[in-house]
């Protein structure tokens, strides 16, 4: 990276929720104050799989994470450290200079919960003294309540995994999303007159309760409402792999290879095994009505 001063934002940020906004808020305000350009660093794995064996499904995908931290952060210079079993015996104070020789940090913004090094002992204070005894700057953000609850990816997470997209949205201060190159099917939605765009969760990412959501697809165009089911597409015994697929509404186009996000908005049914198609393509016919009525109510997405 070019030499340049920053102010750099530390931590994992899965989902980049309401509090690691407040987070990269102050790293935007911290970088305008002392004309340096405001950065986040995170990491391609999450450090509990280290430190623990085993790290919970995550919220979204290294570069869903990336497109959030730059989209709904509004932080561009993200840096995406590997983290492997020699990272995490790194001694905490190597690690801190290394921020700051080699990214040029001249402030750093965490929360209280951070911690980084061997064992973690490169707790939140033990960082903010080193930065007053080096001339770095540092900020250490409590956390974020809303309705008396803590925002956090894990409560998060339950949320999406019961289905809960509306709760969700709103400890994320933004919908929850996946986004995906759409893949190839095996155009039985085309078939019944009602094509759909596919594409597998993501690997180490949470499945949402299995069902049929109101949803916005996000395209290189623009935002198109949608309809999305997730599942195994019980109705046609499939191979048991989840997928997500969504039916544009009052779209009409070539979508194979491009990458498309979608918005998940409301919860409408879950996901049913039908005796024939055609019992199919008429609950399908049902559930876009739904949608359309959901996200009317909604308004428009952003």
């Amino acid at each position: 990276m070019e030499n340049a001063k920053r102010v750099v934002a530390l931590g994992y940020f899965d989902g980049v929720h309401l509090g690691h906004q407040a987070l990269m808020e102050l790293t935007r305000q911290r970088a305008a104050q002392t004309g340096a350009r405001p950065a986040v660093i995170t990491f391609d794995d999450h450090p509990d799989r280290f430190v623990r064996g085993q790290a919970a499904p995550l919220l979204s995908d290294n570069d869903g994470r990336r497109e959030l931290i730059r989209r709904v952060g509004g932080i561009d210079d993200v840096v995406m450290l590997h983290f492997d079993e020699q990272f995490m015996r790194t001694p905490w104070e190597d690690f801190i200079r290394s921020v700051v020789d080699d990214l040029g940090a001249v402030h750093l913004v965490m929360g209280r919960d951070f911690s980084c090094g061997w064992r973690g002992e490169g707790k939140a204070e033990r960082i903010a003294a080193w930065g007053l005894a080096n001339g770095v700057g540092c900020d250490i953000v409590d956390q974020v309540k809303l309705d008396g609850v803590v925002v956090s990816s894990t409560y998060i997470r339950s949320l999406v995994a019961d289905g809960n997209m509306t709760q969700a949205a709103r400890f994320l201060g933004h919908p929850y999303c996946v986004c995906h190159r759409v893949e190839h099917g095996h155009a039985r939605g085309r078939r019944m007159g009602i094509p759909t765009i596919n594409f597998p969760v993501p690997e180490g990412v949470i499945v949402p309760r299995y069902g049929v959501y109101a949803t916005r697809a996000w395209l290189a165009s623009g935002c198109v409402d949608a309809v999305t089911n997730v599942g195994v597409r019980p109705t046609f015994d499939g191979d048991g792999r989840t997928t997500v697929e969504t039916n544009l509404l009052d779209y009409d186009g070539q979508l194979y290879g491009q990458t498309v996000r979608i918005d998940f908005v409301d919860f409408l049914r879950p996901e049913m095994r039908f005796p024939d198609q055609q019992s199919l393509a008429e609950q399908i016919r049902s559930d876009i009505g739904a949608a359309r009525r959901r996200l009317a109510e909604e308004g428009s997405g952003t």
